[in-house]
């Protein structure tokens, strides 16, 4: 199943398995154990982020302070310990709340501030590409295990469907007009084929056929007439 860690798994294994556990438990509606399980990964990054500075002995209050006091005061440093003590506080009050809860609203924001701690750890500390930062955390992907598609690539897909779509219906148009061609063709009564051909046909008529013989035949008898009278 798909989830919003996936750009983490090459930069720390560790670190991708624990958090994807934690939106497995949310999706499961183990919301107190998810936010226990984002506060494991928060102290987890502390420790990799705080390197040799690190000690087995340090609390995660320890460390969070230590990264304080070595912190420049940029604002990516800020938002970056501010979303570290958030995890750690409500993973505290989950694991050591007296009665279960069932709260997805605050779950579902440990997942996101811990979304944005990955980014931050990936992009300041291990140099991946800045592109992470425009990456925002997808609801819709931790629920359903879906990748939700980007407005571009839904206008892409959209656009081709109406161009298919299209298409389909020129052919499909194609098709009748012919098929209502072939249609026509076939139902002309033969009666209207012959009678056209029959107009078509040229000649002379029977009246003029009978003047000209008569015409001949008179002249005929009158060249006999002619030869008679010479002899």
């Amino acid at each position: 199943m798909s989830t919003n860690f996936t750009f983490l798994k090459p930069v720390d294994k560790n670190l991708f398995e624990i958090i994807s556990d934690a939106e497995k438990l949310y999706r499961d509606e183990y919301f107190e154990q998810c936010m226990g399980q984002t506060r494991r990964f928060a102290e987890s990054i502390c420790k990799n982020v705080l390197g040799e500075r690190y000690t087995g002995a340090n609390t995660f209050d320890e460390m969070l302070a230590t990264l304080k006091d070595k912190s420049k005061g940029s604002i990516q440093e800020r938002e970056f310990i501010d979303d570290l003590y958030f995890l750690k506080q409500q993973g505290n009050q989950s694991l050591h709340s007296s009665k279960v809860k069932r709260d997805g609203v605050v779950a579902l924001e440990c997942l996101k501030r811990a979304f944005e701690v990955a980014i931050n750890y990936c992009v300041y500390t291990r140099f991946q590409d800045n592109k992470l930062l425009k990456e925002q955390y997808d609801v819709e992907l931790l629920v359903t295990g879906k990748k939700n598609k980007s407005l571009a690539q839904r206008y892409s897909e959209k656009k081709i469907e109406t161009s298919q779509k299209k298409k389909f219906e020129k052919q499909n148009n194609k098709k009748t007009v012919a098929k209502q061609v072939r249609t026509k063709t076939k139902t002309t009564p033969k009666s209207k084929i012959i009678k056209s051909k029959k107009k078509k046909k040229t000649g002379l008529s029977l009246f003029a056929k009978f003047m000209i013989f008569c015409l001949c035949f008179s002249l005929l008898i009158l060249f006999v007439l002619s030869i008679v009278n010479i002899l």
